[in-house]
């Protein structure tokens, strides 16, 4: 008898991707079919179609399942056993939609596994490119939606964030206003991540909490869609959406289909799929008063909130592995690429140099503090250099070692501050686990350590959303006996402590993050109305 293993799977934007796991959470298998390479036939470009308006952006449905019916196979002839997989979940890209048309459900339920599945499921789809997260198309909806719930921050506090443009409902309300007659043809409406569900169990799969809070349309404290905000939407749309679901809910045995074509068995349970940034906060193995920080190309946190408070930055959505708590994402544009250019201008292109000036500087910047924005921010909305002595005197420039200072502690106290305006609390238990680029930078992680006074962590995330995944299929099957995530994970390596706070770390940064959080009023972005513009 073949030892059980669990998939877990990652519909992202430029890749499928699935991971296999035994029972001692070791990975003992990893593929990928890449869009653009692998499937060329769809002509994506980073897996996406960028329209001439430069807004809209959608990527083919159909490709998705081409391409999981392509990884499959590649499982097939590598040899892999699907019988002893017991249980499978997975994540999708966030915000994007999927819309069957009218009559689905029979083609799904029955498809004949005589074929690959994109054959049985091409005349499936009432539209057939998906709206996805990098779209930006949908202004004149944000605008109505807040509108019709009583304004921005009203919306932010039933459905955890304010209207964003690539938000699901914002992406329904365009399609019904622009296509009603396609709208009409629909018979449900999936997330990207329900969707790649219902591939696997053969029948549409319901929305889970966690990735269903990333709509605009779910409200987040009683866990049932909000009527202003679907009646604001589209009509029609909450028995188009379905009942959304627990993110840790077992929704039945794979779809005969996998047991006929692949040799899956039939006992094998599909746990609820949820959004990528959800997984992968299951991928990184959050606890309660934990914060996970990405530092790439834009910086992103993650945080495990208890009471949360929605404001007009940030996002709150339900937490994918405890249903009592939330999780915060924050997202900073301006990362990687701020930290490489300032690298470039002030320490000659060198991390060892830069490194250098970040020591040779005392913590605190003998009250010295930057804004640093070459790109509009998101949180906060600023762009543009500013610089404040000790006096908070607008000054033109900074010493070069200064400079790297007051960049890396700017960024680090916006990322508390605003974490804190979510309702975050710093805890003694709160572990700082660091990933990305910046992560391997140990003068860059000190910094970070002080201004949170906690220690940080760094751990590999190689595919976080992906083995967060194979993770929660585990969880699904246990969670009835209330064990939690973290009894389920207990095999897993730990992260590795990298540094702690410097004595007298919290009360130096106490007085600073106040500054830094008055300051931030005067660099936020305030386009000067047209009416005054001469």
């Amino acid at each position: 008898m073949a030892a059980p293993c669990y998939l877990g799977w990652d519909f992202s934007t430029q890749q499928l991707k699935v991971i296999a796991i035994d029972e001692q959470l070791r990975v003992i298998y990893e593929d990928n079919v890449h869009f653009d390479k692998d499937l060329p036939e769809f002509k994506t470009q980073g897996g996406v179609y960028i329209h001439s308006d430069r807004l809209t952006v959608t990527s083919p449905v159909l490709m998705w399942v081409k391409a999981l019916d392509m990884i499959l196979e590649k499982m097939r002839s590598s040899g892999f056993n699907f019988s002893q997989v017991k249980a499978l979940s997975g994540a999708g890209q966030q915000h994007g939609s999927v819309y069957w048309k009218k009559g689905s459900i029979q083609i799904l339920k029955n498809a004949s596994s005589e074929l690959p599945l994109h054959q049985s499921l091409k005349g499936c789809f009432s539209v057939s490119n998906s709206p996805i997260w990098m779209d930006s198309s949908t202004a004149s909806q944000c605008r109505a939606l807040e509108k019709a719930v009583g304004g921005a921050q009203q919306l932010a506090s039933v459905t955890g964030s304010r209207a964003y443009e690539r938000f699901t409902g914002n992406q329904i309300a365009k399609i019904y206003s622009q296509n009603p007659e396609v709208y009409k043809q629909t018979e449900r409406i999936s997330l990207v991540s329900s969707f790649a569900a219902s591939l696997f169990l053969g029948t549409y799969a319901p929305i889970d909490y966690s990735d269903g809070s990333g709509m605009n349309l779910l409200q987040i404290w009683e866990k049932a869609w909000s009527k202003s905000c679907l009646d604001a939407c589209a009509p029609g749309l909450e028995e188009r959406l379905g009942c959304p679901v627990p993110s840790h809910s077992v929704l039945g045995p794979i779809s005969p289909y996998y047991s006929q074509r692949y040799g899956f068995s039939p006992d094998c349970k599909i746990v609820a799929f949820t959004g990528d940034n959800p997984a992968s906060l299951a991928g990184m193995r959050l606890q309660e008063g934990d914060i996970a920080i990405s530092l790439g190309t834009s910086d992103t946190l993650f945080l495990w909130i208890q009471e949360p408070t929605p404001a007009l930055e940030g996002h709150i959505l339900c937490n994918p592995v405890d249903s009592q708590t939330y999780m915060a994402l924050l997202c900073f544009k301006n990362g990687s690429l701020m930290r490489e250019r300032i690298r470039d201008d002030c320490a000659s292109g060198s991390w060892d140099e830069f490194s250098k000036a970040l020591s040779s500087t005392v913590a605190g910047n003998n009250g010295n503090l930057g804004f640093y924005f070459d790109v509009m921010e998101i949180t906060p909305e600023a762009v543009g250099i500013h610089r404040f002595n000790r006096d908070n005197e607008k000054v033109s420039n900074f010493p070069k070692e200064v400079e790297i200072r007051a960049l890396i502690e700017g960024q680090f106290m916006a990322k508390r501050i605003h974490a804190e305006k979510l309702g975050y609390k710093v805890l003694p238990r709160t572990r700082i686990l660091a990933t990305g680029g910046a992560s391997h930078n140990k003068k860059i992680l000190q910094v970070l350590s002080d201004v949170f006074s906690a220690p940080v962590f760094t751990i590999d995330t190689a595919n976080s959303a992906c083995l967060g995944s194979a993770y929660r299929a585990i969880h699904g099957l246990v969670d009835e006996r209330n064990v939690s995530l973290a009894d389920v994970v207990k095999l897993a390596p730990e992260p590795r402590l990298a540094v702690t706070p410097a004595p007298g770390a919290q009360e130096l940064y106490c007085p600073l993050l106040k500054r830094y959080a008055e300051l931030e009023q005067k660099v936020i972005y305030n386009p000067v109305p047209s009416c005054l513009v001469k």
